[in-house]
């Protein structure tokens, strides 16, 4: 391998930082936690970190040469992205009168597939990967390199998401959603609408 441990702590911290900042995985994981519990969120919440993750992928692979070379490519991800992130916070705002699920069941796409769907829906990963990738390790890699890399963004994705679907599935803290369960949907619906149409309108 050309790459070195100092290397790949530097990559760690830096996408640590990254997805530590509010965006719709963080806000749904929560939601899921919250509703369904630990058992049925963690599913949730793989798919979200592989979600995620995938998009170190498509970069490794040079994803983002093609956004570079066919600009239009990455204006329909983006608006495809935020049409679903913008149907994903309608069905949220709209189901927050209802009853609380069954823990014992799925719901509203709260799933493996679910979780890989939304954070698919956000092509500006691909980007920050790509920015991150350059700035940090040699541009000639190897095919181990590659693969080191990719292990290091999955795990850092499967233990961030694992660990924050834990956490919202406390059961104090479930107790405080079952109490303003209207509001918090509310409150989630909104926030990831307003992301899926700052990623629709922003250039």
């Amino acid at each position: 391998m050309t790459i070195t441990a100092d290397q790949l702590a530097l990559f760690v911290g830096t996408l640590a930082v990254a997805i530590l900042s509010p965006g719709p995985g963080v806000i749904a994981v929560s939601q899921a936690a919250f509703a369904l519990g630990r058992r049925r969120a963690l599913p949730y919440a793989l798919g979200l970190a592989l979600g995620a993750s995938l998009w170190c992928l498509l970069a490794l692979l040079g994803l983002t040469v093609v956004f570079r070379a066919l600009p239009w490519t990455y204006v329909a991800l983006k608006v495809l992205g935020g049409a679903y992130l913008v149907w994903i916070a309608w069905k949220t705002w709209r189901h927050a009168p209802d009853p609380l699920p069954d823990p014992a069941e799925g719901s509203r796409g709260m799933s493996f597939a679910g979780g890989m769907m939304l954070n698919l829906s956000n092509p500006k990963p691909a980007l920050f990967y790509s920015a991150v990738l350059l700035s940090i390790f040699p541009v000639a890699l190897t095919a181990g390199d590659k693969v080191a890399i990719y292990a290091t963004a999955a795990g850092v994705e499967l233990a961030f998401y694992g660990a924050l679907a834990s956490l919202m599935a406390l059961p104090w803290l479930r107790r405080r959603y079952y109490a303003a369960k209207f509001w918090i949907d509310r409150g989630a619906g909104l926030a990831i609408g307003l992301l899926g149409l700052s990623l629709i309108l922003r250039h």
